[in-house]
């Protein structure tokens, strides 16, 4: 399943570790202000770099519930989003 075309999506392919932090926390925040629980990051497979920094910022956002390695394609994450009360 195509989970970027089911749920919000942002490409991190040729972003730097710096670049992809930033463009994931960025990503997360607006979708919180559009009420999108459910985003997919897409982080490429390559040597994991990309991945870990988006991981790294996944690990530690108050606002992130969860998140998980699409089974059928690992160069997508599927995070799922506290729902602000």
């Amino acid at each position: 399943m195509d989970y970027s075309k089911i749920y919000p999506s942002i490409d991190l392919h040729g972003e730097y570790q710096f670049s992809a932090k930033y463009l994931t926390e960025e990503f997360i925040n607006d979708n919180i202000l559009l009420k999108n629980y459910k985003i997919c990051i897409i982080h490429g497979i390559g040597e994991g770099l990309v991945k870990k920094a988006v991981y790294e910022v996944l690990k530690n956002h108050k606002k992130v519930k969860e998140y998980k390695q699409d089974i059928l394609n690992p160069g997508c994450t599927i995070v799922e989003l506290k729902e602000e009360l």
